[in-house]
């Protein structure tokens, strides 16, 4: 049986080797310039909705360099290490950087697709709103609409305190017009907030494609969980993508982009099949 498990940094494929430089010296990046300039790098470089006004299309590349916090980026650059490797040393560098990228770009159209799906009814009770500021477009949105703010949301928090004290006095006395400019005032505010407030950063899909690409080439390869628990490669790969198809319907921990790993292993899969059909069509 082909077995596969981490033998150490000796054998380290350009394309691999400069992918985790790139990505430790993002990471050292964005602490430095945090403590120094108190800049969030991340608010530059992370992926914003397509939406928003902090989007730029730069950011579909930028936002895989990105990390979260210091288990984010090590375990991203271990899998990248791990799974890479094999990968790079087979498809040669052009084409194992051609596929790293197709599946972090396939990884955040998935994610924004999806969640489009989520907040354009949303989107559309504020502009429904902005463009007819009602008392019956104020009531629906304020009954169908979670207020996304928290004592952490920053400036937008004491509007929101005078938002709600604005809604008050139009029930009892919906012709006042300051009160009424007051809550349209906020709720053009908020739309921007709530706009550029999904911003995704990690290599995550990108390793999810590779970790579905390395199940395709060595299915029967034995990888340890945890360096302890032997299981093949492609059940490993049809686990975890099991595990991320439920926690992205069921909502199980929000914070984490469950839909963009799926989507770095979908592009993956079809990235795969294409260069094998084209391989076979080259045979004949």
């Amino acid at each position: 049986m082909d077995q596969y498990s981490p033998t150490g940094f000796r054998i380290l494929p350009p394309v691999v080797k400069n992918l985790l430089i790139a990505n430790i010296v993002f990471f050292l990046a964005t602490i430095i310039s945090d403590q120094l300039f108190r800049t969030d790098l991340t608010d530059f470089l992370g992926l914003h909705y397509f939406q928003a006004e902090k989007f730029r299309p730069y950011q579909f590349i930028t936002y895989m360099f990105m990390h979260g916090g210091f288990a984010h980026i090590f375990f991203n650059m271990f899998a990248l290490w791990m799974f890479g490797n094999a990968l790079e040393n087979i498809w040669g560098p052009k084409r194992f950087l051609i596929y790293y990228l197709v599946t972090g770009v396939g990884a955040a159209l998935t994610h924004y697709i999806i969640l489009y799906f989520q907040i354009e009814p949303d989107l559309r009770l504020m502009n429904a709103f902005i463009a007819n500021p009602d008392t019956g477009n104020l009531a629906a949105l304020i009954s169908n609409h979670q207020f996304q703010i928290s004592a952490y949301s920053g400036e937008i928090v004491n509007q929101f305190e005078s938002f709600r004290s604005n809604v008050k006095i139009l029930q009892f006395d919906p012709t006042n017009h300051a009160a009424l400019q007051g809550v349209i005032n906020f709720v053009t505010e908020y739309k921007e907030y709530y706009l550029n407030m999904p911003n995704v950063v990690g290599a995550s899909g990108a390793v999810f494609g590779l970790l579905l690409a390395f199940g395709m080439l060595f299915p029967n390869s034995t990888i340890y969980i945890y360096f302890a628990i032997p299981i093949k490669a492609k059940w490993f790969v049809i686990l975890y993508g099991a595990i991320e198809l439920y926690m992205g319907i069921s909502g199980s921990q929000s914070n984490v982009a469950h839909f963009a790993h799926l989507g770095g292993m979908i592009f993956g899969f079809f990235l795969i099949l294409y260069w094998n059909k084209k391989i076979n069509r080259n045979n004949y």
